[in-house]
């Protein structure tokens, strides 16, 4: 239930407010996409700038500080007005949730599906290519958004995940298929 009250109480509306600003000029879309990316990039590598921006104790203009001086050049005025609204509120504890659900709407108005695939190896152009067209098909999507990870235990082939749907190509999949078969 918290999951529930979180997206649609704190989460979705900042994460709207934000898409209807980049709506408003496509231009200045894909540059807040970057900066999205950018953000959620800054908070993955350092666990240590969740932890200091979710502090009740660091005061407000503490968090503008640091926020302006890792991302400040690299980020669009409107971004980091953004995040001063987020910190003045009390809500950049929740900077990582409202730029996933940013992208996720945004994913959602360009008609993308976000595919998440499983690899022995990194994939080249061609094959990520082909799996894009392979989930277009499957999905009807206009786009798809690739999430790569390499996973030694598939073994050969990819496994593809769309949603709540897995699509098994692995060599890994066909042998428990295969080791079903036989044992039934």
């Amino acid at each position: 239930m918290k999951g529930g009250f979180l997206s649609g109480q704190v989460l979705e509306p900042y994460a709207e407010a934000f898409l209807d600003l980049a709506k408003s000029d496509n231009e200045l879309k894909g540059k807040l996409s970057e900066d999205v990316d950018t953000l959620l990039n800054l908070l993955k590598e350092s666990p240590q700038l969740q932890e200091f921006l979710g502090s009740p104790v660091v005061k407000a203009e503490d968090k503008i500080g640091v926020l302006q001086q890792i991302a400040g050049d690299q980020l669009h005025p409107y971004t980091m007005n953004f995040l001063r609204i987020l910190v003045d509120r009390g809500r950049i504890v929740f900077l990582e949730g409202i730029c996933l659900k940013y992208q996720e709407l945004l994913r959602e108005l360009d008609q993308t599906v976000l595919a998440e695939v499983s690899s022995a190896i990194e994939l080249s152009e061609a094959q990520q290519e082909s799996v894009r067209e392979k989930v277009k098909s499957l999905t009807g999507a206009n786009q798809v958004e690739l999430q790569t990870k390499i996973d030694p235990d598939v073994i050969g082939g990819v496994i593809i995940k769309v949603g709540s749907q897995i699509f098994d190509a692995s060599l890994k999949g066909q042998l428990r298929r295969i080791g079903m078969a036989l044992t039934s």
